[in-house]
């Protein structure tokens, strides 16, 4: 059995960042005149930012516009940021255990640190700007043995890594769309994961 490695996903896994995100949004609206929805953005987190941005702007101002909106980014959405309900437990399940922490995420690597530090929540590696079957280049790089995710993408990115897909129903995506996209289980939230994973290990011990 490989050494325990678990790799999280961030927005709507571990933390709830839709009101630092919305905000971050607003001020984009503000700075370039060009309306957006934050609330409906922030409803379908997940994707590259790259994707919500195309939604509002044309094709040749997107890269911009995302450069503009990470460079609005640390001052609106670091602070509202919080732990979803047992992402600081599961992070310390996964050390009492003795493996090792990643995130890897669809957010730039650079933003995803900041929400870490601000919050306390330390991890071994943050691996950023990674999206569904790229997010298991993150998960091979770095040994991992499961992936945590709120998305069907999450899942698909697990299946790619050839690892276990822990779900939690806590972002855009339903119990049932979780299930369909591969999770191994589904969990209301990360407050179930320290069980899940002590029978996924008791699971694996018996193979």
């Amino acid at each position: 059995m490989p050494p325990l490695t678990v790799g999280f996903d961030l927005d709507m896994t571990l933390l709830d960042t839709r009101p630092g995100i919305a905000a971050a949004f607003r001020a984009l609206t503000e700075l370039t005149g060009v309306p957006i929805d934050a609330e409906a953005a922030v409803s379908r987190l997940g994707p590259p930012l790259r994707v919500e941005i195309a939604r509002w702007f044309p094709p040749e101002q997107v890269e911009e516009t995302v450069r503009i909106y990470r460079e609005l980014y640390p001052a609106y959405a670091i602070t509202p940021a919080v732990p979803l309900p047992g992402a600081r437990a599961a992070i310390e399940a996964v050390r009492e255990r003795g493996g090792r922490v990643l995130v890897v995420t669809a957010k730039h690597g650079r933003l995803a640190r900041l929400h870490l530090d601000h919050l306390g929540l330390v991890v071994d590696e943050v691996a950023g700007d990674l999206f569904a079957e790229e997010k298991a280049t993150g998960l091979r790089a770095h040994g991992a043995t499961h992936y945590v995710g709120d998305h069907v993408a999450d899942m698909v990115a697990a299946g790619a890594a050839g690892v276990p897909g822990i779900a939690v129903a806590t972002g855009p995506c339903s119990a049932d769309e979780l299930r369909a996209a591969g999770a191994a289980t589904v969990l209301a939230d990360l407050t179930g994961f320290p069980a899940a994973l002590d029978g996924m290990i008791r699971l694996a011990l018996r193979q």
